[in-house]
């Protein structure tokens, strides 16, 4: 199994970090993983991207041009990544950030109203791990064991009191997930 998967959207929306979590959960279940980040000058409010690669077997290369699955958290990211989507693959995107929705029919295309629920659970930090838990249900390349070892892992010691809301941010996302 590999999993070539691209998250996008602003700087600030934890893209960066649900990357490096989905990295370091494969690496807690001895996978083989590339984690690549892509960000302007900006840290918030610029767009930013990162590639991960999941995988059973040695990865050749961390550089890809297509994906297996894109996730994808503002219109530009949509649009610049949306054809590069493989046929057959997976497109993630939160509805709040989406003018124009996603027009193929040779993918799986799924909503996930993330930003909703992360107001709705009064935590903004959270969104990126609602939708993470979206993708590890239609697509469970990690376990939520995995997950939350990356967590302890990831996170200073000093925010392990926050893994559990983490991993119900996590369950929720797995909740809400709907085909389109």
């Amino acid at each position: 199994m590999t999993k070539e998967i691209i998250i996008s959207g602003f700087g600030g929306q934890g893209v960066l970090s649900m990357g490096k979590i989905l990295a370091y959960s494969g690496l807690m279940e001895d996978k083989e993983v590339t984690w690549m980040p892509a960000y302007g000058p900006e840290q918030r409010g610029g767009t930013a991207n990162v590639t991960v690669i999941v995988s059973d077997e040695r990865i050749s290369s961390p550089i890809l041009s297509k994906y297996d699955i894109a996730i994808v958290l503002n219109q530009p990211s949509l649009d610049k990544f949306m054809p590069k989507i493989k046929p057959g693959g997976i497109l993630i995107y939160d509805s709040y950030g989406i003018i124009n929705p996603p027009t193929r029919q040779d993918i799986t295309v799924y909503r996930i109203d993330a930003m909703d629920k992360a107001a709705e659970l009064k935590n903004s930090k959270v969104f990126n791990m609602i939708v993470l838990g979206g993708l590890l249900q239609v697509a469970p390349v990690v376990s939520d064991k995995g997950v939350e070892k990356a967590l302890k892992k990831t996170l200073p010691e000093r925010h392990h009191h926050l893994i559990p809301l983490n991993m119900e941010a996590i369950k929720a996302g797995r909740e809400i997930i709907e085909k389109v």
